[in-house]
């Protein structure tokens, strides 16, 4: 194996191990979610062992990242193509799950536990914007309302309205965002039409 290569997958552990805490996951827990034993993952995350293909397709699976991310490959010179997860200085991540330009545009953000000192600053700018937690709390600042929302809770709102999001101090938060142009929204069926 090249100098370059042996690096890289050493470099892996780190990751592995910071989006697993990130996560609030026990070796156990993603053990049992990837069929990789928990011996072998603490030697992955310790770097002690470098990953094969078969570990770095479910791993990167189960924290939807893509294998890319995990191995920090160059980015190519698209950003449209590229839809490697942005960490953040406050330890955030952001996901883009939409490759197309225009429209309403899809991301899952990772948000750490807050801190319990933590202060909102809310912004506002031109558009619209539906959220839907999958896991923990998500905490939402709208305009004078401060709103928990739960997995399986929704929002929309106008983004003219000054917002904020953030996790809560109980641990981190999982949630998708559709954000559009001002006025475009998504656009939810709450009935089924029958044939006839």
């Amino acid at each position: 194996m090249d100098p370059m290569t042996a690096s890289t997958l050493d470099a892996v552990g780190g990751r592995l191990k910071q989006l697993r805490l990130r996560r609030d996951v026990t070796l156990t827990d993603l053990a049992h979610d990837t069929g990789i034993s928990v011996s072998t993952l603490s030697r992955l995350e310790a770097g002690l062992r470098r990953p094969t293909l078969e570990q770095l397709l479910p791993l990167a699976r189960y924290h939807g990242v893509t294998i890319d991310s995990l191995v920090d490959a160059p980015r190519t010179s698209n950003p449209r193509l590229d839809l490697r997860p942005l960490t953040c200085d406050d330890g955030s991540v952001v996901i883009p799950l939409t490759r197309r330009p225009g429209g309403i545009q899809a991301y899952k953000f990772v948000l750490p536990a807050a801190s319990q000192d933590e202060e909102p600053r809310l912004h506002s700018h031109e558009g619209h914007d539906w959220a839907y937690v999958l896991n923990g709390t998500l905490r939402l600042v709208l305009g004078e309302h401060d709103l928990r929302l739960a997995p399986g809770e929704a929002v929309e709102f106008d983004t003219r309205t000054p917002h904020w999001f953030g996790a809560t101090p109980d641990g981190p938060v999982e949630y998708l965002s559709l954000v559009g142009r001002q006025g475009q929204r998504a656009h939810v069926r709450a009935t089924t039409r029958h044939q006839q």
